[in-house]
């Protein structure tokens, strides 16, 4: 971590320009899951106690560069206030000069969150020129003394509240939560404790195929679930029924076994997994070892699977995992991943969680607290497991 961080800034008596990611589920005007939220309370509640005002931005949904009611901020805002013994305002715009008025009378430990910064095609740089988008982040630059990201979810996009903002502000740092990130994402790639055991699941293999390789150089094994797994199967040359498969994807499959077998890395497919003839909670169900039947899909990992992933987890040092077992949104086929949620948290690991799909399992299980590290960042998780250089943290400064 060569960056600076939180702690380098002095805050007192400064306006904190902080990126967060308030990006939360919102039904009725009210916010159904505040994770994102509490998990920037340690950066907020910092830069309050040490006698500094904040401006907050974060996006919401996608507005596609348009002010859309739907996608305010006021419900995040609604509830940080909540959550915060401070005074909380949301402004009606992301910049002009009403914005900066009320910037102008913010005082020391108060929070004005600006509204959606994607309510401007500036903040992803669709549809404007560069010159538009470096104007628009050097107006959002200019409201503050120095800049804080704690938005590790969109670190891996150029947006002008993430790296192009900090070219208008000498100080720029990484929050509490960014640098929890880095620290323990940059652990698994450069030192992790051995054996090293990756789980990746999901649909579909397309968008892990290259943080599956780059595992392959430091992992000791990975297992392969979800409805990836069909894949591979079609590239054994196995017949998977009516299950998921990415037929232009099946000879890249082949290839990463290969590989795998070359580099002497356990690459672990399921031995058995829960058959229907219907995608439906209500469907019949059987337990399958080897080809698929006709009009059958697979829709979770079998018993003789879960004893064997669950096998590799116990006596792992370090996990990593990104994607659950099957459609465990469905009760007959959430065994998979709930039971692989409570060999992770029952194993002696540091234990690491990304995507969307298998934080929300680990939650939903109940087991969130017992893992060393759930990400909030899904995509960013996967480029930064790969090895890419993120846009939102090479901004920062270095220290």
């Amino acid at each position: 971590m060569n960056k600076m961080t939180i702690r380098d800034l002095d805050v007192q008596g400064k306006k904190v320009l902080m990126r967060v990611d308030f990006n939360v589920p919102v039904k009725d005007g009210v916010v159904g899951d505040d994770t994102r939220i509490t998990a920037a309370l340690p950066s907020i509640n910092h830069v309050l106690e040490n006698g500094g005002s904040l401006i907050l931005m974060s996006h919401c949904g996608r507005p596609k560069g348009k002010k859309n009611p739907e996608f305010t901020l006021k419900p995040a805002a609604d509830r940080l206030a909540e959550l915060v013994d401070a005074k909380v305002t949301l402004a009606p715009d992301v910049i002009g000069a009403e914005v900066k008025e009320l910037v102008d009378e913010l005082k020391a430990g108060e929070i004005l969150v600006l509204e959606n910064v994607r309510f401007y095609k500036e903040e992803e740089g669709k549809d404007c020129t560069p010159e538009e988008q470096n104007a628009f982040a050097k107006e959002l630059a200019s409201f503050g003394d120095v800049y804080v990201s704690d938005a590790f979810g969109t670190a891996h996009r150029a947006h002008a509240s993430m790296a192009v903002v900090t070219k208008y502000i000498d100080q720029c740092s990484a929050g509490f939560l960014l640098e929890k990130e880095i620290e323990y994402l940059g652990k698994v790639l450069e030192a992790p404790e051995k054996p090293f055991v990756a789980i990746i699941g999901g649909a579909k293999i397309s968008g892990k195929i290259d943080v599956v390789t780059k595992l392959m150089d430091t992992c000791d094994a990975i297992l392969i679930g979800g409805g990836m797994a069909y894949t591979f199967f079609r590239a054994q040359g196995k017949s998977i029924g009516d299950s998921i498969v990415e037929d232009d994807k099946v000879e890249l499959a082949g290839e990463i076994l290969k590989q795998a077998r070359e580099k002497g890395v356990k690459l672990v497919l399921p031995v058995d997994n829960i058959a229907t003839d219907e995608f439906s909670a209500e469907a019949n169900i059987k337990v399958v070892e080897g080809h698929f039947e006709d009009g059958w899909m697979g829709l979770d990992i079998g018993p003789k699977t879960i004893e064997l992933f669950c096998a590799e987890v116990a006596d792992a040092k370090t996990v990593v995992w990104n994607g659950p077992m099957g459609c465990f949104e469905m009760e007959p086929f959430a065994k998979g991943t709930y039971s692989i949620c409570e060999a992770v948290a029952n194993s002696n690991s540091v234990s690491i969680i990304g995507g969307g799909d298998s934080v929300a399992a680990v939650k939903q299980s109940g087991m969130a607290d017992k893992m060393s590290h759930v990400s909030t960042g899904g995509g960013a998780s996967l480029e930064f497991m790969e090895g890419k250089q993120l846009p939102g943290i090479v901004a920062l400064t270095d220290r």
